[in-house]
């Protein structure tokens, strides 16, 4: 079993059909200056060409990251494990899904517009610069056709690099769970019967387990400390760029009809940014809590009974363990709620003070 085929075979096979996955970008689409009179599309594929262009910078840090979630100290010892794993596994996959099914819905809302607010004008979804002209009809249709594939290779590639980012990030919060699950089957090994040679080899087994929890911590730490340094230039900017990109969406509400399908594909085109902010700081807060609480579980073993080998070792762990894991964006804003939140507060200040000077 592979971890990496479990947690990212979803993402990794939309980037290969892109063209984005650990090989050379095949093809670039869109021009930014040309849909910089829409200000939020203009933030969404800004953001897009950074994550894409940081995920090939950082080629190497990725397959250094595979090849850890592929390497021994990670993988799984017995069936509880992997009952783990499919279970944050699934769990990550579920709230991607459900983006990527709420970014297509918005794309397609997007393409109905010129159908609907626009009829009989033959407008292209998007104001941007084009190679056809709307007023023949073949090459409205080809106009079309590219503006609404383009969009929504966009929606797919933000759900490819996000996957990787924060199934990642989950990974780790598995792992971490793993390492609970060993900790608490460390065992009183005393009974009367027991002979010194005998507890002494209980004694040895149990050290060893307490030792094989300390790799796999460590190992834990130095994977997601890659993981922030592979991908906390693109989630900074997200974070930073979602209080602009929100303000703008809510001013474009406040002037937009809304019986208009204009004014649906905005909403749902908000919904979609605050849901996909929310998700990343949300599997940053699931990494720092499962981690909070590791060194309550190590006091909750029988490390009573043990020998003052495992003891002592027992005690320097807990002091180590008792820091949490922290991701990080831009190795300065954490990735929690009490983050998410806050965005969402400085995003309705902004937009007040432009609604009242509007």
């Amino acid at each position: 079993m592979k971890s990496e085929d479990m947690y990212l075979n979803r993402a990794r096979f939309v980037m290969k059909f892109l063209g984005v996955w650990i090989i050379y970008i095949i093809q670039v689409w869109g021009d930014l200056e040309a849909v910089s009179q829409a200000s939020y599309l203009l933030f969404t594929q800004a953001c897009l060409c950074l994550k894409v262009t940081v995920f090939q910078v950082n080629m190497s840090m990725v397959r250094e990251l595979l090849k850890q979630m592929n390497g021994d100290i990670f993988k799984p010892l017995c069936e509880e494990h992997v009952r783990i794993l499919k279970w944050h596994a699934v769990r990550i996959k579920r709230l991607l899904l459900a983006f990527m099914i709420s970014s297509q819905t918005t794309c397609g809302l997007w393409a109905l517009k010129p159908l609907f607010d626009d009829a009989g004008s033959r407008k292209f979804p998007f104001d941007m610069w084009m190679p056809v002209k709307p007023d023949h009809y073949l090459q409205y249709e080809m106009g079309y056709a590219f503006q609404l594939i383009t969009i929504c290779m966009s929606a797919y590639m933000y759900f490819g690099v996000d996957s990787v980012t924060l199934s990642m990030v989950i990974f780790g919060c598995a792992q971490i769970d793993i390492i609970k699950d060993k900790i608490l089957k460390i065992k009183s090994f005393k009974t009367k019967d027991d002979d010194p040679s005998e507890r002494n080899k209980y004694s040895e087994r149990n050290y060893h387990k307490l030792i094989e929890c300390i790799k796999q911590h460590q190992g834990v730490v130095t994977f997601t400390r890659l993981v922030e340094d592979a991908f906390h230039t693109f989630l900074f900017f997200q974070l930073i760029g979602s209080v602009g990109l929100i303000c703008m969406s809510a001013l474009r509400i406040l002037v937009v009809d809304w019986r208009s399908l204009q004014f649906a594909s905005i909403v749902t085109y908000l919904s979609v940014m605050i849901s996909q902010l929310f998700v990343s700081c949300w599997c940053g807060h699931e990494l720092t809590a499962t981690s909070e609480d590791l060194h309550t579980v190590l006091y909750k073993c029988a490390w009573y009974e043990q020998d003052v080998k495992f003891k002592r070792a027992l005690c320097f762990v807990m002091m180590r363990m008792s820091r949490p894991i922290v991701v990080k964006a831009g190795h300065y804003v954490p990735l929690s709620r009490q983050t998410f939140v806050s965005i969402l507060r400085m995003s309705y200040s902004y937009f007040a003070v432009l609604n009242q000077r509007k």
